[in-house]
């Protein structure tokens, strides 16, 4: 219903499912919290493309084999006992798993409760994790916010792993959420380096709010992109690895 009229109220899905108003409510909360939909008063929309956001458990599904790669380049690349802050991403979720299984020792700060499940749930004691809070956002499955921005901030990283939403072409990093937007920004102005790790889905995609320019980036990892999208990232002093 929403795909086809691009906004429902709660009486009309009361009326063709037969449920009841608590039950219609529920149900479109639920597909707000997915990302299908952003709710209104007495309803629902279609959420906007600039706006639009997947949930972490929708993402970690996707494009797993991309994300696999691009989480051994990255790997390779880091020297033991570095301090990485690392976002809510889904593709930082996979370089986190490939560091755990390679022995590498390192201490991770990160506001992803996935991640934070991942390293506590591992057998492995070379690996510190430090977990950095604040409000938890149910979709993403992470925290934001003054609390957590207070949390980063009272840390300094070797560096900084983190994705986004969309790659721009007029050389902007953008996250759908501004609450995200801020803690990855925090993230990366507290870290010596900074890592950006993507999928070709990157160069296709658009987020409303901006992270920060293509700039701030010293190295990008890159699962199969387009040859434009490197061009953009290089000529803004980008070193990039594609995988």
């Amino acid at each position: 219903m929403l795909r086809d009229e691009g906004s429902v109220s709660v009486g009309a899905v009361e009326d063709a499912f037969d449920i009841s108003p608590m039950t219609a409510r529920r149900d479109l909360a639920l597909l707000a919290e997915g990302g299908h939909a952003r709710r209104t008063h007495g309803g629902a929309v279609l959420p906007e493309l600039a706006a639009h956001e997947d949930s972490f458990q929708s993402r970690v599904g996707q494009d797993v084999e991309a994300k696999r790669r691009l989480g051994q380049a990255v790997v390779e690349t880091i020297e033991p006992g570095e301090t990485i802050f690392v976002d809510c991403s889904s593709s930082s979720y996979y370089v986190v798993r490939e560091i755990l299984d390679s022995g590498l020792r390192a201490t991770l700060l990160t506001n992803s409760l996935p991640l934070m499940a991942l390293v506590g749930g591992a057998d492995a004691p070379q690996v510190e994790l430090i977990g950095l809070g604040g409000s938890y956002r149910k979709l993403t499955q992470s925290f934001v916010g003054a609390q957590a921005l207070r949390a980063i901030e009272s840390f300094f990283a070797d560096r900084v792993i983190f994705s986004c939403k969309g790659i721009e072409r007029e050389g902007f990093l953008t996250d759908p959420d501004s609450l995200e937007a801020e803690v990855k920004r925090a993230m990366i102005s507290h870290s010596r380096a900074v890592s950006l790790v993507a999928d070709t889905r990157k160069f296709e995609e658009h987020g409303l709010n901006v992270i920060v320019p293509a700039s701030s980036v010293n190295e990008a990892f890159l699962a199969d992109p387009p040859s434009a999208g490197v061009r953009r990232l290089e000529s803004a002093g980008v070193d990039v690895t594609k995988v």
